[in-house]
């Protein structure tokens, strides 16, 4: 663990891990920064959009720990968390898809408008993008701020691997570690599959994480 920490420090990573442990990269800096900037946003309405594992959730509970909200999944959205809601500013709605109770959902952006509220939807695709039936609710739609996460970047890449290992008490060399960026997929959810795939190579070979292993990992 103190190689590992050594290592960040040396390569200068350390500097954009936030209080929480999210790393900031080109990737995501745009959406943390905007949300670190609330309320001034030019609408009431933010779409956060991002592939599993881009890290929604992470800066989602970034913001509730700094200005407070309420928070609920889409699968379980309720006539209660309509109730619910009236006493919070921040209302966040995570992982929205096509399987959501559409006029529960026309209420509660009813009710972010009429009363002045905040809303951030997490979704995988873009919420103007989702095949809403109701008309309306099609429309309410196009007055979200749209703010993708991007691919990892470089950098990302780099933090994630030495986190997520660092996590498992593992430590790693980086040239190991650039020799894994020039491979890999990059999507957040292929990065964490080979995360979990090379520390479950590791310890059933009972050896420290080499090339060999990760060209396995790899499916090289």
């Amino acid at each position: 663990m103190r190689d590992l920490n050594q290592s960040i420090i040396k390569f200068n990573y350390d500097q954009n891990f936030t209080d929480d442990d999210f790393y900031v990269s080109k990737s995501n800096e745009h959406i943390f920064n905007l949300l670190n900037k609330w309320p001034k946003w030019d609408k009431n309405f933010l779409n956060i959009i991002g592939e599993k594992f881009s890290g929604k959730t992470h800066l989602i509970n970034i913001f509730i720990k700094k200005f407070k909200g309420f928070k609920f999944n889409s699968n379980s959205i309720s006539d209660n968390d309509l109730l619910k809601i009236k006493i919070h500013q921040n209302i966040i709605l995570e992982d929205l898809n096509e399987n959501i109770d559409e006029k529960l959902l026309y209420s509660l952006f009813n009710i972010i408008d009429l009363e002045n509220k905040y809303i951030i939807v997490t979704s995988d695709k873009p919420i103007v993008d989702i095949g809403f039936s109701l008309i309306d609710l099609k429309s309410r739609a196009k007055n979200f701020i749209l703010q993708n996460i991007d691919k990892p970047d470089d950098n990302l890449i780099f933090a994630l691997i030495l986190k997520n290992l660092s996590d498992r008490q593992i430590s790693i060399d980086k040239k190991l570690v650039d020799f894994i960026i020039k491979r890999i997929d990059r999507s957040y959810s292929k990065i964490f599959d080979f995360i979990y795939k090379v520390d479950e190579l590791s310890l059933k070979r009972k050896k420290a994480i080499d090339f060999k292993i990760i060209k396995e990992a790899l499916g090289e």
